[in-house]
């Protein structure tokens, strides 16, 4: 199955006979899958239960994949297994949908967005977030009308008009049944599937048939105890493997009266499996269920080594997992491979993860990640910036659990913090603001005495919370201020400095802003600190453009050299942004179309939407400086589309403020009213893709 749904627009989507489900390729639940297309139209919460281990994601995945044609805006993915903090739940489904975090009230803001979607949305593995995820899903149905949501869990989420399918185990073969009988059975079928990978040729026959039915039966039909049983076809003959079930099975019945439960069966195969195993290969399985995330070779040779397990060893007791289907096969990437259990797998390790071996690879882990952080910073000038967010991207669920880490420590919490101020590049361009004021709040609440990490997380946090249009960031902007002059820290008091001009423009002092932009790059270059001065300069340009626009367009185009200069293709973009802004400012609106293009080109590349939202907004003045009033119509609404979904408007940034009403004033009186409103509501119809096509002129 692939890792997630994609959310398909309606002029993508595939133009098939949507009455036709297609379910072939997939073992299995061909009556579940015809059940749930049957209820989903009638009704707006369907949620799906079951056991662990009986294919609750994996059906749900398979019905997203086949809805698709059915939901005009898509189907979407939330996938919640790696996160446990319901603070974190609607800023993961925000991402998901492509909205940028702003802090608003994101629930309502989710609503808004889906008000008149006709979407899909998946919510998978819900049970350790019971009541928050209840709450989001009442929250969207309340807001919304043509949304449905399909949700997977161990139990009903307990929600108004909630319609609840059990999911069960595969069919197994009636005692007595005919080879060709016990060979139609999902159970049997399955479980020949996984064979034929592990022995080509694998069949089910008069030789092999009544093992391999009792093999079903024992196993309770249960997906996942089939699929790891058939990987011990590589050391023994299906009787053998049975033989060696119904003694283990036995022994757990004794333990406990009456009919063994199925949750005791799996648990029993995984035991059979953890057994099978040897000691490192054990002790390795225990380890990785640290890492929610996966994990990379490099990162389990730095963390999982200790008491009986060479760090040496680590790369070949990898393999031996991945041949025994503890880890669910190797990705590529980047230049190695990563590694991933399934969520049930994991946390059958969790539990076994002994509180000594916990201890012993706390401090490992909370340095890795700390490294990580610090090595992946997004916010330097390098050529690797693109690959270090993406990076950062799949590695932050083991980074959510560093910090938890951290923060169930006062000892540990500056190291928490430090990751979390690390990050705050990351923060924004991911559009994950609500989640970095969290782990940044979380710290300074752990970290209150006068110190470098405090004043960093009180830089981070201003900054992120000015983003946010929160009016605590001037409070703590203040207090990052005075704490770096008593700590007579220059970088500190630089970085202050800085973000204490923003927050002057973004109060409405200009001139003060600007000055103390200035101020603070003089004092970023005093120090030779070249992304500091990078980044101070992009500030510097964007804010001064409206006042001293030739000053602007000086600090745009040192910024852009720099960039070149090192191959930083991110900080380039927002440089010639910057210094389209610059040209705008000017009069000259061919340069600037010209950088805007450019840079709406990447943006999209990247999807990196408060960009291109930024883009749009430009392109359309300048279309409308060409006499191209349609079009500019038009690109405002796609930008309203995109403003919408930040929760934001031009007016809240005052170098777009004006332009963006002049340029409305003058399509609207251009057009006439009911021809630049029809022109608008075309805009705001694009989506992001198409809109990004239709800016650059593109099919």
């Amino acid at each position: 199955m692939n890792d997630t749904i994609r959310n398909v627009p309606a002029a993508e989507q595939p133009t098939a006979d949507s009455s036709q489900t297609d379910i072939s390729g997939f073992v299995g639940r061909r009556r579940e899958i015809s059940e749930v297309m049957r209820i989903l139209p009638k009704t707006r919460l369907l949620t799906l239960t079951g056991a662990g281990g009986v294919g609750k994601t994996r059906l749900a995945r398979r019905v997203g994949e086949i809805a698709m044609r059915k939901y005009r805006d898509g189907v979407l993915l939330v996938e919640l297994a790696t996160i446990d903090d319901e603070d974190l739940l609607a800023p993961a489904a925000a991402a998901a949908l492509g909205i940028r975090d702003t802090g608003s009230d994101l629930l309502t803001l989710l609503a808004e967005r889906l008000a008149d979607k006709r979407m899909l949305l998946v919510l998978d593995n819900c049970e350790h977030l019971l009541d928050a995820c209840a709450r989001l899903v009442c929250g969207l149905l309340r807001g919304t009308s043509r949304l449905r949501i399909l949700a997977t869990s161990r139990q009903a989420l307990g929600v108004y008009g909630e319609q609840v399918l059990c999911v069960p185990s595969l069919p197994v073969p009636e005692p007595g049944a005919t080879t060709r009988d016990i060979a139609r059975r999902d159970a049997v079928r399955l479980f020949a599937e996984r064979a034929a990978s592990i022995r080509p040729g694998f069949l089910v026959d008069a030789a092999n048939a009544r093992a391999v039915a009792r093999l079903a039966r024992r196993l309770d039909g249960i997906p996942l105890a089939i699929e790891l049983a058939a990987v011990h076809l590589r050391t023994a003959s299906v009787e053998e493997l049975v033989n060696e079930l119904d003694e283990r099975l036995e022994v757990r019945a004794e333990a406990g009266p009456g009919r063994l439960a199925r949750h005791q069966t799996l648990r029993a195969t995984m035991d059979w499996s953890f057994g099978l195993c040897s000691p490192g290969e054990r002790r390795l399985w225990e380890r990785l269920s640290m890492f929610p995330g996966g994990v990379d070779l490099e990162t389990a040779e730095a963390v999982c080594p200790g008491p009986g397990l060479a760090r040496e060893d680590v790369l070949d007791l990898l393999a031996g997992l991945v041949d025994k289907s503890i880890l669910s096969g190797a990705e590529q990437h980047g230049g190695g491979m990563r590694y991933r259990m399934l969520e049930t797998i994991r946390a059958y390790g969790r539990d076994r993860l002994p509180a000594t071996d916990v201890e012993t690879l706390r401090e490992r882990y909370i340095d890795h990640y700390r490294r990580l952080a610090e090595r992946l910073r997004v916010d330097r000038m390098v050529p690797d910036q693109i690959d270090r967010s993406r990076t950062l991207k799949q590695e932050l669920p083991n980074v959510r659990v560093a910090l938890d880490l951290c923060f169930d420590r006062p000892g540990d919490a500056p190291a928490g913090l430090e990751i979390a101020s690390a990050l705050w590049a990351y923060w924004i361009i991911a559009g994950a603001l609500s989640e970095g004021r969290h782990w940044l709040k979380r710290g300074l609440a752990l970290v209150p005495g006068p110190s470098v990490p405090r004043v960093m997380g009180l830089w981070a946090g201003g900054l992120l919370a000015l983003y946010q249009g929160d009016p605590v960031a001037g409070a703590a902007l203040r207090e990052c201020s005075a704490l770096a002059r008593q700590l007579s820290d220059e970088a500190a008091l630089a970085f202050a400095i800085q973000m204490s001009g923003v927050a002057a423009l973004s109060e409405g002092d200009a001139e003060g802003g600007l000055a103390l932009s200035e101020d603070a790059l003089t004092r970023h270059r005093a120090r030779g600190d070249l992304h500091a001065v990078g980044v101070t300069l992009y500030f510097a340009a964007l804010y001064a453009a409206p006042l001293r626009p030739d000053r602007a367009a000086a600090y745009g185009e040192e910024l852009v050299r720099m960039c070149e200069e090192r191959d930083a293709a991110l900080f380039r973009a927002y440089a010639l942004y910057a210094l389209g802004m610059a040209f705008w400012q000017q009069g000259d609106w061919r340069q600037a179309e010209a950088k805007m293009r450019e840079v709406a080109a990447f943006w999209s590349t990247v999807d990196d939407r408060w960009g291109l939202l930024q883009c749009l907004e430009a392109l359309a003045w300048t279309s409308e400086a060409r006499g191209r009033h349609e079009r500019a119509a038009r690109l405002l609404g796609a930008a309203h589309d995109l403003w919408r979904a930040v929760a934001a408007s031009p007016a809240r940034l005052q170098f777009q403020a004006k332009s963006h009403q002049e340029c409305v004033e003058r399509a609207r009186h251009a057009l006439g009213p009911r021809a630049y409103t029809a022109a608008f509501r075309d805009g705001t119809r694009l989506g992001p893709s198409r809109a990004a096509a239709y800016a650059l002129e593109e099919p």
